[in-house]
C-alpha cells in the first residue's frame, strides 16, 4: 500500500510543480509585499488546513511577519491596507472559506487561496474569489480498495508542499529585496 501510496502522492506533488509555478510565484510575490511594507501575512487554513496555519506562524521555520487570521476566541485580526492573508482549504468550495474570502475582499484586503479545485461542482469556487490560487490538486483518495472504493486522503500533504512553494519564495523575495536596500 505505501508504494501505492508514494507514487500517486509523488505524481500531485509533481502536477503542483509543474503546473503550479507561476501561482506560486505571483502569490508569494504578493505576500512578500506584507513583509517588506512591515505589514503581516495573517493565515488561516478551514479545520485539518490549521495544521498549516500552525506552520506558517510558529513551527520550525515560520514564515517572516506571519500570524493567525483568526485566535483561539474566534476573534479575526485588525487588518490594515499592506496586510496580505493566505486562506487554505481541503477544497475550493467549501462554505466557510467561501464566506471568509468574500468577507476579506470586500474589505480591499488581497488574498491567496491553497485548496483543491473542485470543478465539477457549479457553486462559488475559492479561485474565483481570491487574488491568487494554488490548485492542491487531491481530489479524490489516492489508493483504491478491493470493493472499489478508494482511501488515503492526504490533503494536509499537498497544500503543505504549495504553502512551501510559498514560503521559500517568499524568502527568497524578501532577501532579495533588503540586500538592495543597502
Amino acid at each position: 500500500m505505501m508504494k501505492i501510496f508514494t507514487t500517486q502522492l509523488q505524481g500531485l506533488l509533481t502536477k503542483i510543480t509543474e503546473q503550479e509555478q507561476q501561482n506560486i510565484e505571483d502569490g508569494a510575490r504578493l505576500l512578500a509585499q506584507a513583509v517588506i511594507g512591515e505589514g503581516t501575512i495573517y493565515v488561516h487554513g478551514i479545520m485539518e488546513m490549521e495544521a498549516i496555519t500552525l506552520e506558517a506562524t510558529i513551527g520550525e521555520e515560520p514564515i517572516h511577519s506571519a500570524a493567525r487570521l483568526i485566535d483561539d476566541t474566534n476573534i479575526m485580526a485588525d487588518l490594515i491596507g499592506v496586510d496580505r492573508v493566505l486562506l487554505i482549504s481541503r477544497f475550493s468550495t467549501d462554505a466557510e472559506v467561501i464566506s471568509l474570502a468574500n468577507s476579506l475582499v470586500a474589505r480591499g484586503t488581497q488574498v491567496v487561496g491553497i485548496s483543491a479545485i473542485n470543478k465539477s461542482n457549479e457553486a462559488t469556487s475559492l479561485e474565483q474569489i481570491v487574488d491568487i490560487h494554488i490548485d492542491s490538486k487531491l481530489l479524490k483518495p489516492l489508493i483504491p480498495d478491493d470493493d472499489g472504493s478508494r482511501y488515503g486522503f492526504p490533503s494536509i500533504m499537498t497544500a503543505l508542499f504549495a504553502y512551501y512553494g510559498l514560503a521559500f519564495s517568499i524568502k527568497e523575495m524578501v532577501k532579495e529585496y533588503l540586500e538592495d536596500e543597502y
